[in-house]
C-alpha cells in the first residue's frame, strides 16, 4: 500500500491517457484509490458498515470517502464529472455510400464539430454481454476518421466559415467497399475475443488517439483530450489520497463524487441529479433523518469544473476585468443567475482554503452578452441543500476534441482539495 498522492504532471498525463471514456476514468481512479489502501464496496452493501477509507465504482460514477474517528459533524465534498462531449457509436452503426464504409454516430453533449475532423479516432467504452456481465473495451487503433471537404471543393470556406450538419457531415469513414449490417458488431466481438451472439449492447465513443503532451517552448502548457473534466477528476482523487494519509482526528468526512452525464444535463442514475450521492451520505452518517439534515446544513461542497481562460485572439468575448490565465491558480466561478452555485459564503471557504494551501486564485464572470455554461454545482446544491462553490482550472478550446490548459494549475487545484479536506 502506498498512501501517497502523485501531483506530478506525468501522473496527470497518465490519468488523461487512461481516461478515454467515463468508465475508463472511473477504472483508473479506482486503481489509484485501491493502491492507496481504499477499500471497494457497492451500493448493494451500504448496510454492511462502510470502510474508513472506501470507494464505490459503478460504470461512469465514482464515489470515495475518508471518515473521521469521531462522529460526523459535517461533510466536505468535491464534485466533478467523468464525461466529455464526444461522438457515440449508434446501436445499428453500419452505413456508407459510394464505396465508403462508415460508422453511424450520435453527438453527445456540446462538441466543437470541426475539432473532430481529420483526426485518427479509436474506440472506447462499455459492452454489456448476454450473461449480464459488463466489460470495458478500448481499441487503440486508427479505426475511423472524419475527413474535411477539400478546399478545392469549398472555395469560400475560409471566408464564410465551416458549416457542418451533425447528421450528414460527421459520419466517420472506417473502410472501403459495400457496407454490411452487423460488420461493426463482428469487429467489436473480435476485439473482445467473444462471439457476436454474446454482445447485447454497447456504450462506445470515439476518441482522439493523440496522447496528452506538454506544449510550449517552456513546456508550461498541457494539451489533451478531455481536460474538461478529467483535470478535476485527477485533482479530486489525488487530493483525497493526500488527505487520507493524515490523521483523521476531527469530525469531518471527506467525499469525492465523480458523476457521469454532466454534459447532457445530469439527469440520470449516475448523474448529479440522481440519488446515489445522497444514498452514500446517508449511509456514512448513520444517524436519524433530522440529524442527517443538520449535518448537511453544516457541510460544504466544491464543484470542480474547468473555467474559460482569456483567449488572446478573442479578447472581446471575455468580461474585461475577469480574465483568467493558465498557471495562475484555480478560478472562482461566479454567476448572478445561478448558472454557477457560488455564493459569497461558499466562496469564502474556498478563498480561505487557497490561502491556507499557499495557492493563488483567480475569478471568472461571463460577459452580460454571452451566457455562461453550467456545472454540477447548482444541481448538487439543489439536491442536497449544501452550500456549494464552483471552481476550476483555466483552459482554452473547451469542448474541443483536444483542449489546452496550464501544466501547473491541476496540481495547485489538487493541493487546495487536500487542504480543504484537512479542515
Amino acid at each position: 500500500m502506498n498512501r501517497k498522492s502523485d501531483l506530478s504532471v506525468d501522473g496527470l498525463i497518465r490519468h488523461l491517457d487512461a481516461s478515454v471514456s467515463p468508465a475508463h476514468s472511473v477504472e483508473y481512479s479506482a486503481t489509484r484509490l485501491r493502491g492507496a489502501g481504499f477499500v471497494e464496496t457497492s451500493f448493494e452493501r451500504l448496510k454492511d458498515g462502510l470502510p474508513t477509507n472506501g470507494f464505490i465504482a459503478d460504470a461512469g460514477l465514482l464515489l470515495a470517502w475518508t471518515l473521521p474517528q469521531q462522529a460526523i459533524r459535517q461533510f466536505r465534498i468535491v464534485g466533478t464529472h467523468t464525461d466529455s462531449p464526444c461522438l457515440k457509436v449508434k446501436p445499428l452503426p453500419d452505413s456508407g455510400s459510394f464505396g465508403w464504409k462508415q460508422i453511424g454516430v450520435e453527438v453527445y453533449g456540446g462538441i466543437l464539430n470541426n475539432s473532430w475532423l481529420d483526426r485518427d479516432l479509436g474506440l472506447a467504452g462499455r459492452v454489456v454481454l448476454t450473461d449480464g456481465s459488463v466489460k470495458n473495451v478500448r481499441v487503440d487503433q486508427a479505426i475511423a476518421r472524419i475527413p474535411q471537404l477539400a478546399i478545392h471543393l469549398d472555395r469560400e470556406v475560409n471566408d464564410r466559415g465551416l458549416i457542418l450538419d451533425k447528421q450528414v457531415h460527421l459520419a466517420p469513414i472506417w473502410g472501403l467497399g459495400q457496407y454490411r449490417p452487423g460488420e461493426f458488431s463482428e469487429f467489436l466481438a473480435e476485439q473482445m475475443s467473444v462471439s457476436v451472439s454474446e454482445i447485447s449492447l454497447w456504450d462506445i465513443s470515439l476518441f482522439d488517439l493523440t496522447p496528452a503532451s506538454l506544449l510550449g517552448h517552456d513546456q508550461s502548457l498541457l494539451a489533451s483530450g478531455r481536460l474538461d473534466n478529467q483535470v478535476s477528476c485527477w485533482s479530486a482523487t489525488e487530493g483525497l489520497i493526500d488527505a487520507s494519509a493524515s490523521d483523521a482526528s476531527g469530525d469531518t468526512a471527506s467525499v469525492i463524487a465523480q458523476f457521469d452525464h454532466e454534459e447532457v444535463g445530469s439527469q440520470s442514475t449516475h448523474g448529479a441529479a440522481g440519488p446515489r450521492l445522497t444514498w452514500l451520505l446517508e449511509a456514512l452518517h448513520a444517524g436519524t433523518r433530522t440529524e442527517f439534515h443538520e449535518t448537511l446544513s453544516r457541510s460544504h461542497c466544491i464543484s470542480a469544473d474547468n473555467a474559460h481562460a482569456i483567449h488572446p485572439n478573442y479578447p472581446d468575448r471575455h468580461e474585461p476585468t475577469h480574465r483568467p490565465l493558465p498557471n495562475l491558480g484555480p478560478v472562482l466561478k461566479i454567476n448572478a443567475n445561478q448558472r454557477y452555485a457560488t455564493s459569497v459564503e461558499s466562496a469564502a471557504v474556498f478563498l480561505q482554503t487557497c490561502a491556507l494551501a499557499g495557492v493563488p486564485h483567480q475569478t471568472f464572470v461571463s460577459r452580460n452578452s454571452i451566457p455562461c455554461g453550467s456545472t454540477i454545482g447548482p444541481v448538487a446544491a439543489t439536491q442536497l441543500g449544501i452550500p456549494t462553490v464552483d471552481v476550476g482550472v483555466a483552459q482554452l478550446s473547451m469542448h474541443s476534441a483536444r483542449e489546452l490548459c496550464g501544466a501547473s494549475d491541476p496540481a495547485m487545484l489538487a493541493k487546495v482539495v487536500a487542504r480543504y479536506f484537512a479542515a
